[in-house]
């Protein structure tokens, strides 16, 4: 239907950039590089920018991207972020622990932003119930793991986990530059998600 789809560059570059096969297969991709659309290049310089980010190594790049993944549930680019993170050095427990940490924010930002929409004193004061034990010590580490629920909530949009995670960051020894960096690649992954 799109025959100038599979032999476009900038459709083979953004792939190669994620890990995911030339052959793979995406009607909304191949409609862009058909046309020779120019967000197609834009997204192909976003991602490969927000994956360079200044803050966060390589790997910490990829785990993000991985929870962005995960909580598209995108099982496409699951399969090539962890592939990649593997790459970088990420074992088995650090990526279990992406896959872990998005289930729970889930979890937390249905609740939390409930909480914050009703403004009932009851509910504010209810204990949540949910248990959280990944969050004490996380394999990945308490300011990372903290940045990553950041990301996840932000995408989520739950304004009270949002400013929560933000905080506990910073007094993590994490910095403002460094939330913005991660923040920016969670919403480039989810631009990119929504495509394939």
């Amino acid at each position: 239907m799109y025959p100038f789809a599979a032999t476009g560059n900038t459709k083979e570059s953004l792939y190669k950039e994620v890990n995911l096969p030339a052959e793979f297969e995406s009607v909304l991709i191949n409609k862009l590089a058909a046309l020779d659309h120019r967000y197609l290049k834009d997204l192909k310089i976003n991602v490969g920018n927000v994956l360079k980010s200044q803050t966060l190594n390589r790997k910490e790049a990829l785990l993000l991207a991985l929870s962005v993944a995960v909580n598209e549930k995108n099982t496409a680019l699951i399969a090539a972020l962890e592939e990649l993170a593997a790459q970088e050095g990420a074992d088995e427990k650090e990526i279990a622990e992406v896959t872990a940490c998005v289930s729970l924010m889930n979890a937390n930002n249905v609740f939390y932003r409930f909480r914050h929409f009703m403004h009932k004193e009851f509910y504010d004061n209810a204990p949540a119930g949910i248990k959280m034990s990944i969050m004490v010590n996380p394999v990945l580490g308490k300011e990372f793991f903290e940045l990553m629920s950041l990301v996840v909530s932000a995408l989520n949009g739950c304004e009270m986990c949002v400013t929560s995670h933000e905080q506990s960051v910073l007094n993590h020894g994490g910095t403002q530059a460094r939330i913005f960096d991660a923040v920016r690649l969670g919403a480039i992954f989810k631009s990119f998600a929504v495509l394939i």
